[in-house]
């Protein structure tokens, strides 16, 4: 049975889907480095020395300049690797850009680790300092409309459970995915600040 959260969530993903969808690629790249100089300048981010960033989809914030900021400034970038058929996600240590350009592409067409690859996971080896939250639709409130598989939040509880203290949450959001309320449930989590293009949704 859907309850109403779900069906108000299913609803709001289709309308902000097809909002972001009529962006130029031009626009997208527009706002992606109008969001990118925000979060290069606010101090979760300046503060942190590990980070996990989303490889972007096309229908996301543009996040390789980030992750270039990342390499450059000596900071450890971590990326998630998704388990596919399940809700698991690791966050895996990223190394380098040729590390980058070498990763394999998976069938939702984000580049990641095999699964098979032992790589250093970030709540093995001392947790994260900032979690850099990808999303369909946020609140002002901070409140994040997610793809529907629960990732991130049964991610971030794991490191509510790991870290003595948790991460900090920016999500980074095309001015398109910024709404009033965003229908939530028990087992959503709140994101920190969100970032956004058009200026609105910064905390």
């Amino acid at each position: 049975m859907s309850s109403p959260a779900k069906m108000a969530k299913s609803a709001l993903r289709k309308r902000v889907k097809s909002a972001v969808s009529q962006l130029s690629s031009e626009e997208r790249a527009r706002q992606s480095r109008a969001v990118t100089r925000q979060l290069l300048a606010v101090p979760q981010y300046q503060q942190s020395q590990r980070v996990s960033v989303y490889l972007s989809m096309p229908d996301e914030i543009q996040t390789g300049d980030i992750v270039a900021d990342l390499l450059r400034a000596g900071k450890q970038c971590f990326i998630p690797r998704y388990e596919s058929g399940s809700s698991h996600m690791d966050m895996v240590r990223l190394h380098s850009a040729a590390d980058l350009a070498a990763l394999p592409t998976t069938k939702w067409n984000i580049q990641q680790p095999s699964l098979d690859e032992q790589r250093e996971e970030a709540l093995q080896t001392g947790g994260l300092d900032l979690i850099l939250m990808p999303g369909l639709a946020f609140s002002r409130a901070g409140h994040r409309l997610g793809r529907g598989r629960g990732y991130y939040d049964r991610y971030l509880t794991r490191c509510r459970e790991a870290q003595r203290r948790p991460p900090a949450t920016v999500a980074l959001a095309f001015a398109e995915q910024l709404v009033d309320e965003v229908p939530v449930e028990e087992t959503d989590v709140p994101v920190d600040v969100v970032l956004c293009a058009g200026g609105e949704g910064d905390h």
